[in-house]
Formats: C-alpha cells, sequence, structure tokens
C-alpha cells in the first residue's frame, strides 16, 4: 500500500467504503470513541466537516474500542448516539482496531508514515491525509478538530 486511497473500509450502515472513490480529495481521518473525555470533539470534527467540504474536504469517523472501552456500542448504537448529540453528518464507519496485530491497515500504514510518535495512544487521533493520498501531518488527541493548528494544515492541502 503506497497511499491512504488503497484502503477501504465498512460504512455503520454495512457499505463498503473505498478511500480509492475519494482519489484527489484530501482526507481528515479520525478514531473516535462515545464515552471519552475527548468526545465533545465531534463537535469540532462537524464544524470542519461543514465548513471544509464544500472545498473537498472529506471527514471520515472511525470509532475504535482499544482505549479503555470508550466505544462499546454496536453500529446502530454508535449512529444514533452521534446524530442525537452531535448532528454528525460527516462519513462515520464501522468500529475497527487502531493498534496492536489486529489494527485495521491503514492506521498501520499511516502509523509507519507519521513514525513512533504517530500511532494512536489514545482516541480522536487525526490523520491529515493530502490529494496525493500521503500523511501531511497528524495530531493528538489534544489539538481540537477547529483549532489554528489543524485548520491551517487542512488548508495547505486545499
Amino acid at each position: 500500500m503506497t497511499s491512504a486511497y488503497d484502503f477501504s473500509f465498512t460504512t455503520l450502515q454495512g457499505q463498503p467504503y473505498p478511500l480509492r472513490a475519494l482519489e484527489g480529495r484530501p482526507l481528515l481521518v479520525v478514531n473516535t470513541a462515545s464515552k471519552c473525555g475527548f468526545t465533545p470533539q465531534y463537535k469540532g470534527l462537524e464544524a470542519v466537516w461543514r465548513e471544509f467540504a464544500p472545498k473537498g474536504l472529506v471527514v471520515i469517523g472511525i470509532p475504535c474500542n482499544d482505549f479503555g472501552g470508550q466505544e462499546p456500542g454496536n453500529a446502530a448504537e454508535i449512529e444514533q448516539f452521534c446524530e442525537v448529540n452531535y448532528g454528525v453528518s460527516f462519513p462515520m464507519m464501522s468500529k475497527v482496531h487502531v493498534k496492536g496485530a489486529e489494527a485495521h491497515p491503514f492506521f498501520t500504514w499511516a502509523s509507519g508514515q507519521g513514525g513512533f510518535f504517530s500511532r494512536p495512544r489514545w482516541n480522536f487521533y487525526k490523520y491529515l491525509i493530502n490529494k496525493q493520498g500521503q500523511l501531511e501531518d497528524w495530531f493528538s488527541s489534544k489539538t481540537a478538530p477547529d483549532s489554528a493548528k489543524l485548520k491551517a494544515a487542512i488548508q495547505r492541502t486545499l
């Protein structure tokens, strides 16, 4: 795999979601959780989605239960939680692992591109993919989605 566009996920509704279909568009891929101290970042992710989607950015939420068991829900519960509590309209994928031997290949690839410290260490790690499908930058859980730092990086990818 040489590009983020080589990977595929499955939506919360069980449909294939090949990133190849988004080729040429920048992506913000985020591992999410519903019962985390960073969960309110869904609001910022939705704001980023609404601001930058018209310019081509695709925000993709990928639930995981790898950190503190903070995403215990099934697909229907996750979808309802995101819609009801945060009005999430950006694409949400089915729950996957983001670390260890069972990690989804995207996260293994992104961590390899970004180096040791880019490995997800908690929920709401953010991976910014440029229009060529390469990792542009990554941001830890502590970086808010609507922070000036992340928004400036997004602007550079557009």
